[in-house]
């Protein structure tokens, strides 16, 4: 199943299927109470809101996996005891130094001696030495490409990161990456490098050309040349024998406004089939039309059999933010189990929005997630003046399955980050049975008149600083600076950061957040007098000298968000009565749930006996043995499920939150689970363990 030893985890989700399932069975339902603390490595390198989402690969008794500043280790498997390391901090920087999030390694062999690991540090895909830790200099520029290139137009000062590993087909690493949520992204094109030698092999445009399949479905027949986005973020899965490529591609940026980008934005919100040597288009299905709701897809679609009406049907299963699941058929991409168009609201508010009469409902595979909030689905936990309150502000959102963005705030259920995420579903190829876990925190989406860019010599630093704030931070840090879900306060930013450091920060990025090099110097500089309240600075005139007025009118939107706000009581709760997570068991030849648990607790609601579930990060993974294992929630459990009943059968506490993907392997006839513990997500404190678990041998 694995195409390899049963014992390794030899690509970032299990196998090329992505399925996160495990043949081996020595850790059973009968056992896995036993299950003790095997090892622990420190990586030695925590720091503020730092986070692990890896799932580590383990080939050969020696584990690969990343430090949350981003360097590379091998550990033996067995005792974890560390082999090597490399570290990609330029010189002098170490101490600062922490890049965007990395999930993940990709593995080749060419042969015994040619064993590389491929794995992005913000815009630079790195080629190692698996043997050595060392850079191979015979790929690339001395064993490093730079993302921003072969795009196909210049995007040198715009974002780009690999934040997922790519996949490995033969003698190809097939990519994609992480670009702006804004309207000054990249595009996300899809691309294959030579393993050997880093040059580019083939390009499919996830934003068509003229001439090129999806093109008409953009009423404008230049977008392609601004609009970025429709990037392939999560992952890639692979049909290793048929040479068949998935990839959940995702929204077109800007996000939340389509009036620049009409039409249904192929291949945006698209399962696409690639033929993986050649980067062609075999098929594709569009989960959501001209997407405004940040709707992409999560994580890949996993490669799954159905059995349906007497036949055997190779098929794909893609979970998605909003809880459904789109079962298609992996020659074909049609859709196995009944999908219908539903009529949505299309009536917009925004000037020069034209959205999609209708949307795609799957009507017989059922939902993972409720689809609607109602007065009915209040939180009733808390006192009865916060819930008057949540009820009164649910009085005045904009409601209903995909009502359109507006300025008085539409609310999004299953919130912004799903239903699924990025940890995605695990799939039991013996039962044909999927788990998925997902959150059920309702989210609000306001937007708001963009200000125009401040004009030198005519406004104050403080004044140009705030409209730059609005017109680039805001989304994240909120109108008031203070934040929100995962995005940090900027309120008393001045403690943590100097001046310097702040405009280092604004330039590169970290982390969650993009660099803003295509602000200008004196731009950030304003952007950083008003974050700091450094108020002689902001009673100066604003003079950009340097200023190039980019006027291209696709990246001056006349709207923007006020963030990605969560519906939350006075306390802190979703307003959403629980679960507010939950892992579910779908049978997919009868498409059915089998089980479903609410999963994870907060521990002074537990204490009232209330059983509510937490919003989870990273997935499950599925085992011979009859157990699905899952960290993901934010109480810093690990816990083992029996996967046929949904029965707990055992907890542990973690050094930090898992918020991750475990792997599970075995050693000399040991089998191992193993979880990276990196916390830094909803608040919770950051860690820089690995830990792994095995019966007492």
């Amino acid at each position: 199943h694995h195409g390899g030893d049963a014992g390794s985890w030899a690509v970032y989700g299990g196998s090329p299927a992505v399925d996160h399932y495990s043949s081996l069975t020595q850790i059973d339902t009968a056992n896995v109470a036993g299950l003790q603390k095997a090892w622990i490595y420190h990586c030695g390198d925590v720091d503020s809101n730092s986070q692990l989402q890896v799932n580590p690969l383990i080939i050969d008794g020696t584990m690969y996996g990343i430090s949350p500043r981003l360097k590379l280790f091998a550990l033996d498997a067995a005792s974890g005891r560390l082999k090597w390391t490399f570290d990609p901090a330029p010189k002098g920087f170490e101490k600062v130094w922490s890049m965007n999030i990395c999930r993940g390694v990709a593995y080749y062999r060419g042969s015994e001696t040619d064993q590389r690991l491929f794995y992005s540090v913000g815009s630079s895909l790195y080629c190692i030495d698996a043997l050595t830790g060392r850079p191979i200099g015979s790929f690339g520029d001395d064993g490093r490409i730079d993302l921003h290139h072969d795009l196909g137009r210049d995007v040198s000062k715009l974002y780009i990161a690999g934040t997922t590993p790519g996949m490995i087909y033969k003698d190809l690493l097939i990519i994609g990456d992480r670009v702006a949520e804004e309207a000054d992204a990249a595009p996300g094109h899809l691309r294959a490098y030579d393993v050997h030698t880093g040059k580019l092999r083939w390009i499919f445009h996830t934003i068509p050309w003229p001439g090129e399949a999806g093109y008409d479905s953009w009423d404008d027949t230049t977008a392609y040349r601004h609009i970025g986005g429709a990037n392939t973020w999560s992952g890639f899965s692979l049909d290793v024998e048929r040479g068949m490529v998935f990839a959940p591609v995702g929204s077109a940026s800007f996000d939340f406004y389509g009036g620049r980008r009409l039409g249904n934005d192929l291949y945006a919100d698209c399962v696409v089939a690639l033929d993986a040597a050649t980067g062609k288009l075999i098929w594709h299905f569009q989960t959501v039309h001209h997407d405004v709701w940040d709707r992409d897809a999560p994580t890949p679609p996993v490669l799954v059999t159905v059995k349906k009406d007497g036949r055997t049907i190779p098929a794909v299963a893609q979970a998605t933010k909003s809880g459904l699941i789109f079962v298609l058929d992996r020659l074909t991409g049609q859709p196995i189990y009944p999908v219908e168009e539903r009529r949505v609201n299309d009536t917009s508010e925004l000037k020069g929005e034209r959205l999609s009469p209708t949307q795609p409902y799957p009507t017989v595979m059922p939902a993972f997630a409720r689809q609607t909030l109602t007065e009915a689905d209040l939180n009733h936990l808390v006192p009865d003046s916060s819930y008057q309150d949540i009820r009164k502000k649910l009085a005045g959102y904009h409601k209903g399955w995909f009502a359109p963005p507006s300025r008085e705030g539409t609310l999004i259920f299953p919130g912004f980050d799903g239903g699924a995420e990025w940890g995605g579903p695990s799939y039991d190829p013996e039962t044909g049975i999927f788990y998925i876990n997902s959150h059920e925190m309702p989210c609000v989406l306001t937007m708001a008149d963009a200000p125009a860019a401040p004009v030198s010599g005519k406004v104050t630093i403080g004044q140009a600083g705030r409209t730059l704030y609005t017109g680039n931070c805001m989304t994240c840090h909120g109108p008031e600076r203070k934040g929100g879900g995962n995005y940090p306060s900027l309120i008393g930013v001045n403690k943590k950061y100097s001046r310097d450091s702040l405009l280092t920060l604004i330039a590169s990025g970290r982390r969650m957040m993009p660099g803003f090099k295509q602000l200008s110097q004196a731009q950030r500089q304003a952007v950083a007098a008003y974050i700091l309240g450094d108020a002689v600075r902001q009673k100066q005139p604003f003079i950009d000298s340097g200023a190039k007025q980019n006027d291209d009118p696709y990246f001056h939107l006349p709207y923007t968000i006020t963030g990605y706000n969560k519906f939350l009581t006075r306390e802190g709760y979703p307003a959403d009565m629980p679960p507010w997570g939950t892992l579910t068991a779908v049978d997919l030849n009868q498409a059915k749930i089998v089980w479903r648990d609410t999963l994870g607790d907060y521990p002074e609601l537990k204490a009232r006996g209330i059983h509510s579930g937490t919003e989870n990060y990273g997935g499950s993974v599925v085992t011979a043995g009859g157990l699905v294992f899952i960290a993901a929630t934010s109480d810093s459990k690990f816990r083992a499920f029996n996967k046929r009943t949904g029965q707990l059968l055992w907890e542990t506490d973690l050094p930090a939150c898992g918020f991750a993907t475990p792997s599970i392997y075995s050693v000399d006839g040991q089998e191992y689970v193993v979880i990276a513990c990196g916390g830094g997500k909803l608040g919770k404190k950051s860690g820089d363990a690995y830990v792994a678990f095995a019966l007492r041998p």
